[in-house]
């Protein structure tokens, strides 16, 4: 994959520092679920603000990270606040951070990113296999109220979070509420998680294992 990657940057994006470019990619790998901070990651690996954008952008146009932007009613202000970005191939994401193991994917440090990574990359290609743009956004308010997936579809947003639990509680669904504010008609949410089976979290809820999206 890293050899197909390092053609790729050679022959169409003329990247002129390939061995600062791909520490560059093993950075974006470590901050994936994280929301985009081009200072942080320009600091980390020794470039400017500017040649963090256009590598960004360079990954983001290879379909190796997607950055999940924020959702407003008004369309024209959803790409100009801070995105989350996620590296889709979780398999190179934890080869590049060294989480090489299934016990340390489970355990450890980035096991609850990579679990969000993957559900967000699933969700993903169902839209892509239908060829259908994918209308998914973030949501986050002024009062760090967080949801990690809005889905937008006839109008109707349908909320989602995604919990590396086997013990999803209504606790895990409350900026649901949130979303009302924004004058739509809000869907019956969903926690992704780790509990076999779906079950009913609340009237407005309900928890799917991650494994069935």
């Amino acid at each position: 994959m890293l050899s197909c990657i390092e053609r790729d940057v050679k022959d169409f994006y003329n990247v002129e520092k390939p061995l600062q470019f791909f520490n560059f990619i093993s950075i974006a790998a470590s901050l994936t679920g994280q929301l985009l901070n081009y200072s942080s990651i320009s600091r980390d690996t020794g470039i400017d603000v500017k040649t963090a954008q256009t590598w960004m952008g360079i990954l983001e146009r290879s379909g190796l990270v997607y950055l999940l932007r924020p959702y407003s009613p008004n369309i024209t202000k959803r790409i100009i606040k801070t995105p989350k970005m996620y590296f889709l191939d979780t398999g190179l994401c934890a080869y590049l951070t060294k989480w090489l193991t299934p016990e340390s994917l489970m355990n450890g440090a980035m096991s609850g990113a990579i679990l969000e990574t993957y559900a967000v990359g699933e969700i993903l290609k169902s839209y892509f296999h239908s060829g259908v743009e994918p209308a998914m956004w973030l949501y986050r308010d002024a009062n760090q109220n967080e949801v990690d997936i809005v889905l937008e579809q006839n109008g109707i947003l349908y909320p989602i979070e995604i919990k590396k639990s086997m013990n999803p509680s209504i606790g895990d669904c409350k900026a649901f509420n949130e979303l009302h504010k924004l004058q739509k008609k809000v869907g019956l949410g969903a926690i992704l998680c780790l509990k076999p089976g779906r079950m009913a979290i609340s009237r407005e809820a309900v928890s799917i294992p991650v494994w069935e999206i």
